[in-house]
């Protein structure tokens, strides 16, 4: 029974505002983000192609920007998701970014970035890029977003299915050690490589 529980739990959706109408934002359809922002992925490529990008320059352009998405995403769960400061207004605003999804991991409904959050993020990132790179942060953007969508899928997956290859079981480890054990460690969740680099891999326990 207490296991039953406890499965229930982690899979609520419980509301995080009085109002419905801001609850309504708070949660989104995992296949929102695909729908929104593969559109924008096959744009981004087109528009490298139409500024004379040849298919190699596209392909380390965008695999660049596959790279500083997997940065960003370390970093913005680091040092975005995880910060909270010690009064209570920083600690709600915590708990409705974030450690909500930490109390219950298993919601369906927010396991992807909701819009209201992914579409400024996106254009605040590609203003930069564009400012940055020119015409080159089409492909750029493009592989960064491609990126992005790897993330939000992944971390859905992990939370709801066991992948059958290594690689893929051991991202649901990682991740499932963010959640369950230290959640000082395992930022990294289409990735670990940032983790490795910072020195945030999470700790195997060593069997008794």
């Amino acid at each position: 029974m207490e296991a039953h529980d406890r499965s229930e739990k982690l899979s609520a959706s419980p509301p995080l505002f009085k109002s419905e109408f801001l609850n309504f934002f708070s949660r989104v359809h995992p296949a929102v983000p695909a729908v929104i922002f593969v559109p924008v992925v096959v744009g981004m490529e087109w528009l490298g192609i139409h500024n004379s990008y040849g298919i190699w320059q596209l392909l380390l352009l965008s695999l660049a920007g596959i790279g500083v998405w997997t940065l960003t995403e370390y970093w913005l769960h680091r040092m975005v998701f995880h910060w909270e400061p010690d009064n209570a207004v920083g600690r709600r605003m915590h708990f409705i970014i974030h450690g909500i999804h930490h109390d219950h991991p298993n919601d369906k409904m927010r396991l992807v970035m909701p819009p209201s959050v992914s579409i400024p993020l996106a254009a605040l990132f590609f203003a930069a890029f564009w400012l940055i790179l020119g015409d080159a942060s089409f492909p750029v953007f493009g592989g960064f977003i491609f990126g992005y969508l790897a993330y939000d899928y992944t971390h859905y997956y992990v939370h709801h299915f066991v992948p059958k290859t290594t690689f893929g079981k051991r991202l649901r480890e990682h991740h499932m050690r963010h959640h369950f054990q230290d959640h000082r460690f395992g930022y990294g969740v289409s990735s670990p490589l940032w983790d490795l680099a910072f020195r945030t891999l999470p700790r195997r326990r060593k069997k008794q």
